[in-house]
């Protein structure tokens, strides 16, 4: 069986993203990446695994130790797919905007001189 691996797989985990964040700043290797975590070496290997998978990063030797290196020109896939979305709901949005002010418009036109009951 092949598994299909794309960059929203890889951050629909929070230790995932939690990894992403911190390679962001500066490669690390395992160890150091597994020291950050209340799971098992091997449980953080995975995940490394995974996230090379994706492609959201890199791993390279040096000697004996194995650093991993983000890539985060893939997360731009997230963003595309987000923007989307987020351009549709703007819309939604300022439909409803533009709703209630032609409503509260007319109560208060209808309003006016009217005695309070």
């Amino acid at each position: 069986m092949i598994i299909r691996r794309d960059v929203f797989q890889a951050i629909a985990d929070p230790t995932r993203r939690q990894i992403i964040d911190l390679l962001a700043h500066e490669p690390l290797n395992v160890n150091a990446i597994a020291e950050q975590f209340d799971v098992s070496r091997q449980a953080v290997s995975v995940h490394v695994k995974i996230l090379a998978e994706c492609g959201l990063l890199v791993i390279r030797r040096e000697g004996r130790e194995r650093y991993c290196e983000a890539q985060l020109h893939k997360l731009s896939e997230v963003a595309s797919w987000a923007a989307q979305y987020k351009k549709f709901w703007e819309g939604r949005f300022g439909a409803l905007d533009r709703y209630l002010n032609t409503v509260k418009t007319k109560k208060s036109t209808n309003g006016k001189g009217t005695k309070p009951r």
